[in-house]
């Protein structure tokens, strides 16, 4: 094949490439993206974010009709049966409907997509060199600028080698053929966390194994603690300050090792699949960097400067590549600062106000700082908290786990930080992400009128409870 040339070359198709090459055709720029995968959508459509939450709703309707549906009346004669093939059909739809409509959206804004790996070759003048391998043919591409969009892959333990079958990664996790008796899960962080809630719902022992003295240590405390108990409710076992020495994998399942970090004390478990969820790496291996004079870091990232160029003129890199939390919308306001950017705009983003949810049941939101963080910086600041306990909707929903956690600044009011554990906690995280955008202030919140009944008037009354002063409790 020969070579052909854009203005802009996009190495991946996740949701930091593809929004990158909207943004940018939108600008008026030749896009080429190239992606490796026969679908576009990266791992996050395919086997990420939304087979999980696909899974995670198909099992949360089950687990309502077995042990909630009767309370509101709705008796199912003979029980409930799962389908667990017809389950995994549905995700793989959705899966496909989306992947599609990233290719009716490039076909839209006239992106060219090429299906293969891409590979750096040497710059010449100013126009860098990226060769796609299309089947046994290399095409060349050549650009003024390219984007390395190129993700993450799961990371494995030291000693615990991925088999596909019974240890297993998220990936492999989405799609097992029929539900384990004992799921046990190495991490208690948030893919964890939400694939041990699939399989829990579905019948599953579920036994988590955490290195650290509580699950998601990156959440504020508190919200940790109220997750922790709403699991354990639900029939997670924990295993914290815990070290997984060794897995083995046999005709019967995995024998797994591990140590209590406390006591030193060595023992053996058993399950039928492990899945290792301990972190995700980046991906950057294959793209010859070296060709270029660029080198990843031992985490497989690249170093940008504050307009996500590398340290080569003309090559930018986003997403899990670079520096910063591994969340797909973060790496979407990426694609589009740095599309921006190159069209001589004030591309930004805004990385203290970048949300991050956990779709556990309850959810848990959250956006800017924890108590620990406002603490370690020496902050004067104010906590306000609601319980859904004492919301009329959530009443009527049947769904009162959780609170909203409202953190201010003692002398200004302004937002510092909030925390949703509870229903819908990924959608009501937004009206605080917005009001803090703007620099506003719990005050702000709370004197804005929200609809009755609805989730919302929690965020309200937290916002109230800054000040001392809720209404409804």
């Amino acid at each position: 094949m020969g070579s052909e040339n854009f203005d802009l070359i996009i190495i991946g198709a996740g949701p930091g490439g593809y929004i990158a090459a909207i943004r940018a055709a939108q600008l008026g720029m030749k896009v080429a993206c190239v992606e490796k995968r026969a679908t576009l959508g990266g791992t996050c459509l395919n086997v990420g974010c939304i087979p999980s939450k696909a899974l995670l709703e198909s099992t949360e309707h089950f687990h309502s009709a077995q042990k909630n549906f009767a309370k509101h009346g709705i008796v199912i004669e003979g029980g409930v049966k799962v389908d667990l093939e017809a389950m995994m059909k549905r995700k793989d739809s959705v899966v496909r409907q989306l992947t599609g409509g990233i290719a009716g959206l490039f076909k839209k804004h006239k992106i060219t997509p090429f299906t293969g790996e891409a590979r750096f070759e040497k710059s010449e003048g100013g126009t860098h060199k990226v060769v796609v391998k299309v089947a046994d043919q290399d095409q060349t591409l050549l650009a003024p600028k390219v984007i390395i969009a190129t993700g993450s892959s799961p990371s494995s333990l030291k000693g615990i080698d991925f088999d596909g079958e019974k240890i297993v990664s998220s990936t492999e996790a989405l799609a097992l053929k029929q539900i384990p008796k004992h799921f046990i899960v190495i991490g208690g962080g948030v893919i964890g966390l939400e694939l041990g809630s699939v399989w829990k719902r579905l019948g599953s022992n579920v036994t988590v194994v955490e290195y650290a003295d509580r699950i998601v240590p990156g959440v504020d405390t508190q919200i940790g603690k109220e997750l922790h108990k709403s699991l354990t409710k639900l029939g997670f076992e924990f295993k914290l300050s815990t070290e997984c020495v060794s897995a083995k994998a046999g005709k019967d399942g995995v024998e797994l090792e591990i140590r209590d970090r406390a006591s030193n004390v060595s023992s053996k478990i058993k399950a039928d699949v492990v899945l290792v969820s301990t972190g995700r790496r980046a991906f950057t291996g294959g793209l010859n960097l070296e060709a270029v004079g660029l080198k990843a870091d031992e985490r497989g990232q690249i170093a940008i400067n504050d307009h996500f160029e590398t340290a080569v003129k003309g090559i930018y890199a986003i997403g899990d590549v670079v520096r910063g939390a591994m969340l797909a919308h973060k790496a979407e306001e990426e694609g589009v600062a740095v599309a921006e950017i190159l069209a001589g705009q004030a591309g930004h983003v805004a990385y203290d106000k970048i949300p991050s949810v956990i779709y556990t049941h309850p959810e848990v939101a959250s956006v800017g700082m924890s108590e620990e963080d406002a603490k370690a910086k020496h902050l004067t600041f104010k906590v306000g908290t609601f319980p859904f306990m004492a919301n009329a909707r959530a009443k009527a929903m049947d769904d009162t786990d959780g609170f909203v956690k409202i953190i201010a600044d003692a002398k200004t009011d302004k937002i510092l930080g909030a925390h949703i554990i509870g229903p819908r906690a990924g959608e009501l995280i937004a009206e605080i992400v917005a009001v803090m955008e703007f620099g506003g202030s719990s005050e702000d919140i709370a004197r804005t009128c929200h609809a009755h009944p609805t989730l919302s008037e929690s965020v309200k009354e937290a916002a109230l409870a800054v000040d001392k002063r809720t209404l409804n409790m």
